[in-house]
């Protein structure tokens, strides 16, 4: 590792920072400033949240795989919304569905997945002490427990919890007397997600600002992990696009509560006249979906990034094609904003303006596909290590791959036309978004957690979670293409009043059902390993993975500032794997050319006249971050 001189003052400097105060177990654990706590923080929610979210939808998938089931033993959990005849409420099946959604897209896959992430990796990859403002962090944390809070709580009232589908449209959800998950429950819906997106925006502030200022000496942006430019790039997405869904939602809470009709225009209720003119249900469908569309990004691309990692790493060779990489998440990130209205083929669109939006749709397949082909090369003659993340990381390329090859069917609007709102979608959704960012989220876990806790996951459990979670998705959701087509709808309580629906329908939707059940009964496993290792796990050593990246250049249980002394400084890129002439098959970031000339090449021996400026680069600013 390269040393910088410094003087006595700087040093003097270094030694008063590395010896804090000591901290009260409040200040310490619960409202503490420093990003590795809060990134565990959003790391045990967004696993209580997945249990709740997955419970939900074992719910009521026993009502569509077995309608004609009676579930009297769900009644000690849910009250009184199972009927006197033993049947799941017909009002509360589509609260269920509405409360899955929204938990899994927004409470686990945005705030657990990127939350958890982004808090724990920046700092540590980039080379900075904390993130750029400590308090705004931990203020981002607290409002989306706060936005928790509401959200479980509109579990538990009378009326129930929102029902208007995860995408909340109006007119259903702008009118409290229409439905009873339109009355309290929508409220807190609504005021919960509000509280949800300040949390995103405080947090996006801070990944960008540290990613751009706090950035160690000789970190170029052409140095950072792909991890790194992956959260960055999020970061971008989420700051442009949620506040658009809080305009929707605050507009939405105008309907509801003060009389105006933004999106409300000439509805009857039980043939009354509501007073309401001049509005646009369609409106609030543009303003959801400039974000919902992102939001797909929002929570695929940190896991594309990790995936990068984690694959190069287990590989033990360099990511194929750095550049190419950096380029395919730009133009994803902004392709992502153009594509909205392909969710809306259906509203009556202009067909010239939904031949536009289809055109876009099909080009943002060019940088994904970049990405898969540059996951494959990687991986094509690589020294592969099998470790539980590298084997959640290729099966996140493998759901990235047959999910999005049915992104290019729902494109074209004349297919997407017939298939809207089919299980198809179902299908295609959860496969491209909620299964492989899922797979990113228990890669980075099972990669991380010893840099995180200090401690091994048990491997033989890992590998046992992955093949029974790999194989129960593919169970669950790629029969629903099929249903999808024959023109299963969604969100239908039971779809059995005629006999052909009966015949064509009920086995495949008890097959999946318990192909349901199984996987989320494969999860338990993991939250066992997870809570043994935290306990008993084996010791983890300095770098178990032998990975480049500066994370594993601080101590095993880093203190508030991460590194004890001054910032390692950064000489190359982080993907230098079996190099040729190389001592070992990696060499980490902070190792100086000077110091590998057996395996250098032409141009990096020229750099090493470089590395005296690195050295002397913010020699003194580096300390003056955040600690």
């Amino acid at each position: 590792m390269a040393t910088v001189s410094a003087n006595s003052a700087t040093v003097a400097h270094v030694e008063e920072h590395d010896h804090h105060e000591p901290q009260s177990f409040w200040r310490k654990y619960i409202f503490s400033e420093d990003h590795k706590t809060i990134a565990k923080q959003y790391l045990i929610s967004g696993i209580f949240w997945s249990i709740i979210g997955i419970s939900l939808s074992v719910m009521f998938r026993l009502q569509l795989g077995f309608p004609a089931m009676k579930l009297e033993f769900l009644r000690p959990i849910l009250g009184g919304w199972i009927n006197e005849a033993g049947k799941l409420d017909q009002d509360f099946y589509l609260a269920l569905v509405t409360m899955h959604g929204t938990i899994m897209v927004f409470f686990v896959l945005t705030a657990g997945l990127s939350g958890t992430f982004s808090n724990f990796l920046i700092p540590l990859q980039v080379g900075a002490r904390d993130m750029a403002s400590g308090f705004l962090n931990m203020l981002s944390y607290w409002f989306f427990f706060l936005a928790s809070v509401l959200m479980l709580s509109s579990l538990f009232i009378e009326t129930g919890p929102a029902a208007g589908g995860w995408v909340v449209y109006p007119p259903l959800s702008a009118l409290p007397q229409a439905h009873k998950g339109s009355e309290l429950g929508m409220t807190l819906w609504l005021v919960s997600m509000a509280l949800f997106i300040v949390s995103q925006l405080l947090g996006g502030i801070n990944y960008i600002t540290t990613v751009i200022n706090l950035r160690t000496r000789g970190m170029s942006f052409s140095k950072l992990p792909l991890t790194i430019w992956a959260f960055f790039l999020t970061a971008v997405l989420g700051l442009i696009s949620f506040p658009v869904l809080l305009s929707a939602a605050l507009l939405l809470i105008f309907d509801r509560s003060f009389g105006t009709s933004f999106y409300l225009s000439e509805i009857y209720i039980k043939g009354e006249a509501l007073p309401n003119v001049g509005g646009s249900p369609i409106l609030f469908q543009h303003l959801f979906w400039f974000l919902g569309h992102p939001e797909v990004y929002i929570v695929l691309l940190p896991a594309l990034g990790m995936t990068s990692e984690i694959i190069a790493t287990n590989s033990r060779k360099p990511i194929f094609g750095y550049r190419a990489m950096i380029a395919s998440m730009m133009g994803i990130a902004f392709l992502a904003f153009i594509v909205w209205a392909h969710h809306m083929f259906v509203t009556g669109m202009n067909p010239f303006l939904g031949s536009i939006f289809m055109f876009l749709t099909l080009i943002i397949a060019v940088p994904s596909a970049v990405k898969a082909f540059n996951y494959i090369t990687t991986l094509w003659r690589g020294n592969i290590r099998f470790t539980p993340a590298m084997l959640f990381s290729i099966g996140l390329v493998s759901f990235f791959i047959s999910g999005g090859l049915t992104g290019l069917i729902l494109g074209n609007s004349a297919l997407d036309i017939q298939l809207h709102d089919t299980y198809f979608v179902v299908a295609h959704f959860h496969l491209v978004m909620g299964a492989a960012s899922a797979f990113g989220l228990l890669a980075g876990v099972y990669h991380w957690f010893p840099k995180m806790f200090g401690r091994m996951m048990n491997e033989k459990l890992g590998y046992i979670h992955f093949w029974l979670t790999f194989i129960g998705i593919y169970l669950v959701f790629f029969p629903m293409h099929y249903i999808g087509i024959a023109g299963f709808p969604r969100r239908y309580y039971a779809f059995t009043s005629y006999d052909f629906t009966k015949n064509i329908f009920a086995d495949m939707n008890s097959f999946i059902s318990l192909a349901a059940i199984f996987t989320f009964a494969a999860q338990w496993i993991f939250i066992y390993n997870f809570v043994h290792s935290l306990i008993k796990g084996r010791k983890a050593p300095q770098n178990p993975w032998k990975s480049n990246t500066l994370e594993w250049t601080a101590p095993i249980n880093p203190g508030h500032g991460n590194w004890p002394g001054e910032i390692p400084a950064v000489y190359r890129w982080p993907y230098d794997y079996s190099k040729p002439g190389a001592k070992d098959d990696f060499i980490p970031q902070n190792v100086p050319y000077s110091q590998t000339p057996e395996s250098n090449l032409p141009h990096e021996n020229e750099l090493i006249s470089l590395e005296k400026e690195i050295e002397a680069q913010n020699l003194n600013d580096q300390f003056k971050q955040p600690h």
